[in-house]
């Protein structure tokens, strides 16, 4: 292999680095006992550095995320606990999308070009896949960011790997996750509450009906293009 060819492979290759360490030595720290031990601390730096704590929150965030540390759901509570549902969503999707595109570029960097060039000169079913996602690629991109049971993670590759460009996962991402976020930032909220009367959050909100159905409404919403045209035969609505 060239340099240039390994120098292509580096910023996975960190990224996977870094995930491994942390998943072995930053689980402890990015727990809800240290975010409700440490809560009034918190709230008071926020009180007296408010800019400065967005900032630092957003960048920790983008940290968890671009390099898939664990913690990214206890993030999402802080983010709640610290700025409320509003302002908490809004700074919890920009730190994910921000660290989601550094996975997306770096998984493309790597492997998304080559990938990409075997999909596009095979055949048979590999060759039919690449050809839905490329002409629902609105639709697919939607669809996997919407679902609560594709991993984050996942979600940042797999577009990378198909060739999606850069400005249609992002734009994707950060809409795509804002119903959970608006979810756990919610819970995230009310963990004064919850540490008052010393319990821990619900975080299986998410699967509770009232929430899930309409999720999962959005969801079916989000294909409903790809079904139209496969009925009708007609090109991507939305393209």
């Amino acid at each position: 292999m060239t340099k240039t060819g390994v120098r292509r492979y580096l910023p996975l290759m960190a990224i996977a680095t870094v995930a491994l360490i942390g998943a072995f030595t930053l689980r402890e720290y990015l727990s809800f006992e240290v975010l409700r031990d440490n809560r009034e601390a918190l709230i008071a730096f926020r009180d007296s550095q408010y800019l400065l704590t967005v900032l630092g929150f957003v960048g920790i965030y983008v940290l968890i995320v671009g390099f898939s540390l664990p913690g990214a759901v206890i993030a999402t509570l802080t983010g709640g606990f610290l700025f409320g549902t509003v302002f908490g969503t809004l700074f919890n999707i920009t730190g994910a999308t921000i660290g989601a595109v550094l996975i997306f570029l770096a998984a493309r960097m790597g492997l998304g070009d080559r990938l990409r060039a075997r999909m596009d000169a095979s055949d048979g079913v590999v060759a039919k896949i690449k050809k839905g996602i490329d002409e629902n690629q609105w639709s697919m991109l939607f669809f996997i960011r919407l679902v609560p049971a594709v991993p984050f993670f996942v979600a940042n590759l797999i577009p990378a790997f198909v060739g999606v460009p850069l400005y249609r996962f992002a734009i994707s991402t950060f809409i795509g996750i804002i119903p959970g976020s608006v979810v756990f930032t919610s819970v995230g909220a009310g963990l004064g509450e919850v540490f008052a009367k010393g319990e821990t959050p619900d975080l299986g909100i998410i699967f509770e009906p009232h929430i899930l159905f309409p999720i999962l409404g959005l969801c079916l919403l989000s294909v409903l293009p790809v079904f139209i045209k496969a009925v009708t035969g007609k090109k991507d609505l939305i393209k």
